[in-house]
């Protein structure tokens, strides 16, 4: 136990200084020099421990460890290396210190696998550079979008391509899908707060819930704040407030586990002395069960158009991302149930809220996530939290599940 502490504390000191500031957390964007330094020192760390390191075309960057008997046939393991902005340093890159400490340990104490264990550093996940999410994932498993990808820019203006030219990575040459993964297995933080409330150490995750995200614009009139009657007025955050509370209160009475958010809102032009006459503001919809999800979020972009057509504001909606809800593979669900049983540990069955890698080669590749607890159920935050206990209890519970999958 204090040896796999020990590592989970050193490899994460390496990983956690690209992109982390004191007071403001961590920001690691897609193809940026904080997350290329943080890509190139963990090939470098796979190299140096005995794995054969590399990347593919555009920056996923992986450690093998090559099995004796069936080298042909990978048990994956690992997560994304990107960050939201301001967030912490535990969402995405735990699972891939984890699975890196995972894989030492099973090497050194058991030598070569039976089948080919391979880290993952995924490119990307979150979003949070590009309108566009999973580009790591997708790009494995063949359903990345290209073309979906050439128009995209940054906040600052910068191009999606250009972006990734200029850390040497570019478009896949070679679109086959990899058909060597057999397993793939995802530690990562709850990101809530159900284990921290149950006193559970390991959370055997079921499903992923599915995630609807929209871009929504209100288009009213801006006019003088000091001229303009109350009742001539179009005034798009007024409607917004409507839209937000009615949506709000309607989700409370759904209940759990359908959850609703509206995380952005930009009025335009945002001036003290000005009706605001635009307002752009996302809305993201999740929940467990497709034809609910599907459903609510329709009627919630219903009940936005009738306010608007009562209050002649004109509304654009963009349905960006229309995730369905993922379940994890059965037999991998109970082989992880099992390994855990076996061990005496903590745990409990559970579904994720947040979206991960997992739901992209759910329904391609045989897939298994496990959660460890999230301190006050904090995530997308600089105070993200979990204690090094919980930590190194998540890396022995993947050593032992790994174990299983690739030795035996």
């Amino acid at each position: 136990m204090e040896l796999l502490k020990n590592k989970v504390e050193e490899t994460s000191k390496k990983i956690t200084q690209y992109g982390y500031q004191e007071g403001a957390g961590m920001t690691r964007l897609l193809y940026t020099e904080e997350w290329l330094a943080a890509q190139n020192t963990f090939l470098d760390l796979f190299e140096k421990n005995g794995l054969q390191a590399y990347s593919d075309d555009v920056g996923n960057v992986y450690g093998r460890l090559e099995g004796r008997e069936y080298p042909d046939q990978v048990i994956m393991s690992g997560s994304h290396i990107d960050t939201v902005v301001n967030g912490g340093n535990l969402d995405g890159q735990f699972g891939i210190e984890a699975a890196f400490i995972a894989l030492q340990y099973l090497k050194d104490k058991h030598g070569s696998p039976k089948r080919t264990l391979e880290v993952v550093s995924l490119a990307e996940e979150e979003g949070s550079r590009f309108p566009y999410v999973f580009w790591g994932s997708k790009n494995i498993v063949g359903i990345a979008d290209n073309e979906a990808v050439k128009g995209l820019t940054d906040n600052k203006g910068v191009n999606f391509v250009d972006a990734m030219r200029e850390c040497g990575f570019d478009f896949a040459t070679d679109r086959t899908v990899r058909k060597d993964i057999k397993a793939f297995i995802e530690l990562h933080i709850e990101q809530g707060k159900v284990l921290e409330t149950e006193g559970k150490q390991l959370g055997v995750v079921t499903s992923i819930a599915g995630q609807r995200r929209y871009n929504i614009t209100l288009k009213g009139e801006a006019n003088h704040a000091g001229t303009t009657p109350m009742g001539y007025r179009k005034d798009t955050v007024y409607a917004f407030s409507k839209i937000c509370s009615q949506s709000i209160d309607k989700a409370k009475a759904e209940g759990d586990p359908l959850v609703l958010t509206f995380g952005k809102v930009v009025p335009k032009p945002n001036t003290v002395n000005v009706v605001p006459g635009e307002t752009l503001f996302s809305m993201d919809c999740r929940h467990t069960d497709k034809d609910k999800l599907i459903s609510f979020s329709n009627q919630m972009v219903e009940d936005m158009k009738q306010i608007c057509a009562e209050m002649e504001i004109e509304i654009d909606v963009d349905l960006w991302m229309d995730e369905e809800p993922i379940p994890m593979d059965p037999t991998l669900v109970d082989l992880i149930d099992t390994t855990f049983e076996a061990k005496g540990a903590n745990y409990r069955r559970m579904h994720s809220g947040a979206g991960h890698d997992s739901q992209i080669f759910a329904p391609r590749i045989p897939t298994g996530m496990i959660f460890i607890p999230s301190v006050a159920g904090i995530s997308h935050n600089p105070a993200e939290h979990t204690d090094i206990s919980d930590l190194t209890v998540g890396v022995e519970a993947l050593i032992n599940v790994l174990y299983e999958l690739a030795y035996k």
